[in-house]
């Protein structure tokens, strides 16, 4: 019973990289609500902070296609291989929108990836830390990007 908790525990160095990962997210999207009281122009923010997003999306799609290739039954996994390159076609078409609806689409996209992604534990693709680290983390993520759209209204 031990290993089983054990094995459920986030291991500190995704947990710390992954926190880490949430800092440009929080900063800039907090930046885009200071900038126009502060008197600094927003589209650098803007593109900054959509191009992060962009990444995290190719990234996130990249960890599926890392997992599937560690499978031994190939057979089965080819939806996941077609699927993970999803997120950084979603995330590049994203990037053409205006602002803030490429903030709010990317926003959206990582928390609807975060439900998917954690069902990689469930499906034994993962260890099942994972599952409670992309809950986290798209939450973080998504909710960061949201909330910076909304400083365009």
């Amino acid at each position: 019973m031990t290993g089983q908790v054990e094995s459920r525990a986030i291991p500190a160095t995704p947990f710390l990289l992954g926190f880490a990962g949430l800092i440009p997210f929080w900063g800039l999207a907090l930046g885009l609500h200071v900038a126009p009281v502060a008197g600094i122009e927003s589209s650098f923010l803007d593109l900054a902070l959509a191009t992060y997003g962009a990444v995290i999306l190719s990234f996130l799609g990249g960890i599926r296609w890392g997992l599937a290739t560690q499978q031994a039954d190939q057979g089965r996994l080819a939806p996941h291989y077609a699927i993970a390159v999803l997120p950084s076609l979603a995330a590049w078409a994203a990037l053409a929108l205006p602002e803030p609806w490429r903030l709010a689409v990317l926003g959206l996209l990582i928390l609807a990836l975060g439900p998917i992604d954690a069902s990689f534990a469930r499906f034994g693709l993962a260890p099942p830390w994972y599952a409670r680290l992309r809950w986290i983390l798209s939450l973080g993520a998504g909710i960061a990007l949201v909330i910076a759209a909304l400083a365009y209204r």
